[in-house]
């Protein structure tokens, strides 16, 4: 897939936007995009910026994307909003809770925000018109979406991030199938004609993709990159596991502000809809959040004499993005056929005797083409030329993949690095070894008149 195009402007500060969103969002437009950095004198100035009348704030705030309205920072965990942009000089209530931690390469002591700082992420430099005029050419977006782009720009750069995450790991998942996870050029949907059917692969597409921006967002949070959330203010105080108490310290990552945005950003699309797609969209979205908050992990720092572990300083980290996509894969595996009930607010069996899908299943309606030949009307691009494994026995090898089309083998030298030692001081030297070996594809169709079919 393309990379993400980026724009240099004067005062040396990058912006990009990704070049594929897939159903979050969708390929940024090639024409007509201005400089989120070029902004004539007078004009309005740049997004969150702090207010000129000096208030008091006890705290971060917290923004509402369905609502748009700031509030405090008091309230039930489910109830609270999103967080509103703060002014540049707030600074968390307690210090420690901005101590950063190891696991994403942060230094320890660094401040999330500041005026001026050589720490400000480069989002927030984004002014109003430069948003705007970005926003408005990003093809798919609803009218929900671009409110939320223009309004947090420097959130939307992270869901670029995202995207980029969920369809690397897509294309890992499905290396091997004959759905390969294969984006098209100059396609919003990223994916073509196959997201169009209910299919399984749609399900774990939609599902993939809303774990994806989860799991970027909340990664941003706490990492100091977005003006609009920092660590966890839910892990304070003291708690216990297995092992016994400990104290919450560190930055624990801010799972809840990332669902919260996901929610309001990927099913703002969906929620304009009332039909049995859209309700199939929203369930496979609620799962693939659900599945990034399922791998949390606790990680804890002993403190004491000579290691020992007298007191313990824990907090919450995400987990590899890999893991999540495994387990959406086994989803994929046992998704469930079903069809939406007459009122079209919930889902049952598509036949008698299969089970009830749960809140953790994937759902799909259509069953999926076979993805042997090319159908444009499908989205299948067919197997023709693909790699196969002429022993294996699963889906990559050639029995399969081929469907029963059989294989050409071409023999092929390949040139590696080896017998590697280092000299001091100091370089590593290499020996260039060739080794021969059999790559397998597999056979277009007899028939030439597959290639007409549409």
């Amino acid at each position: 897939m393309k990379g993400a195009r980026t724009r240099r402007c004067g005062i040396g500060r990058d912006w990009a936007l990704p070049a594929q969103l897939g159903p979050v969002a969708s390929r940024q437009s090639n024409d007509r995009r201005g400089c989120p950095h070029s902004r004539p004198r007078g004009s309005t100035p740049r997004l969150g910026a702090p207010d000129t009348a000096p208030r008091a704030v006890p705290g971060p705030r917290t923004p509402d994307p369905q609502q748009g309205a700031p509030s405090s920072v008091s309230g039930r965990r489910d109830s609270r909003p999103l967080q509103d942009p703060v002014p540049r000089s707030w600074t968390p209530r307690d210090p420690k809770s901005a101590a950063t931690r190891e696991p994403h390469g942060h230094p320890e002591g660094r401040e999330l925000v500041g005026n001026g700082s050589t720490n400000q992420p480069q989002g927030m430099y984004i002014g109003a018109l430069g948003a705007r005029v970005i926003c408005d050419n990003i093809p798919g977006l609803v009218s929900r979406q671009r409110q939320l782009c223009q309004r947090y720009p420097d959130i939307m750069r992270s869901v670029g991030e995202g995207a980029r995450e969920w369809i690397r790991e897509c294309q890992h998942q499905f290396r091997h199938h004959r759905w390969n996870c294969t984006t098209l050029d100059r396609d919003h949907t990223v994916f073509g004609r196959v997201m169009l059917r209910s299919s399984r692969e749609a399900a774990f597409v939609y599902a993939i993709s809303s774990a994806g921006v989860v799991h970027a967002i909340t990664r941003a949070c706490s990492q100091g990159e977005l003006s609009v959330c920092s660590c966890d203010p839910y892990t304070r105080g003291r708690h216990h596991d297995q092992r016994g108490d400990f104290d919450w310290g560190g930055c624990s990552d801010n799972i809840h502000y990332g669902v919260r945005f996901a929610k309001a950003f990927v099913d703002a699309k969906e929620k304009r809809l009332k039909d049995a797609r859209a309700l199939m969209n929203l369930h496979n979205n609620r799962c693939g959040r659900t599945a990034v908050r399922r791998f949390l992990k606790l990680e804890c720092k002993c403190h004491g004499v000579s290691g020992s572990c007298t007191l313990r300083t824990c907090w919450r980290a995400l987990s590899d993005f890999r893991r999540t996509g495994d387990y959406l894969r086994r989803r994929y595996d046992g998704a469930v056929q079903v069809t939406a009930t007459q009122d079209g607010a919930n889902f049952t069996a598509a036949r008698q005797g299969y089970r009830r899908a749960t809140r953790t299943d994937l759902v799909y309606f259509d069953n999926s083409p076979d993805y042997c030949v090319l159908d444009k009307a499908a989205g299948s691009l067919g197997t023709a030329g693909r790699v196969c494994s002429k022993t294996s026995k699963g889906t990559d090898g050639c029995e399969i993949m081929c469907c029963g089309r059989g294989y050409d083998t071409t023999r092929v030298t390949r040139v590696t690095q080896c017998e590697c030692k280092f000299h001091w001081c100091c370089a590593v030297r290499c020996k260039e070894c060739r080794n021969t070996v059999d790559v397998h594809t597999c056979k277009a169709p007899k028939k030439a008149e597959w290639l007409d079919q549409t």
